[in-house]
């Protein structure tokens, strides 16, 4: 259990410093900034997680630890993948809405 604490540890604070450093920088103009900064607080939420899980690994019998340790990766995993879907989702919309400026007569429903 120790090796696996200190990994979601270790995990957590590189997974934390780079939702913290997107948050920090200035907000972009393009999509692709702008997803960026929309993912930062899950990976934040899957930082706190990791660490719970790691924490708890450390100091918390072994059985337990397990447990715990299995429980906050699948979320950490669960939330970062979630945020990226809907980062995903967000940017395919504006890429579409981008496509249609102008005339709506060559993509005929994709502009609703």
């Amino acid at each position: 259990m120790f090796i696996g604490g200190v990994v979601c540890l270790c995990l957590a604070v590189l997974i934390g410093g780079s939702g913290a450093w997107t948050l920090a920088r200035t907000t972009g103009t393009d999509v692709t900034g702008q997803v960026l900064r929309a993912v930062a607080p899950t990976q934040l939420a899957a930082a706190v997680m990791l660490a719970a899980g790691g924490t708890v690994a450390l100091v918390a019998p072994a059985r337990t630890g397990l447990l715990v340790l299995i429980v906050c990766v699948l979320g950490a995993v669960g939330t970062v993948a979630a945020g990226s879907w809907q980062g995903a989702r967000y940017a395919a919309r504006r890429e579409a809405e981008a496509s249609c400026v102008g005339s709506c007569a060559s993509c005929t429903l994709s502009c609703k």
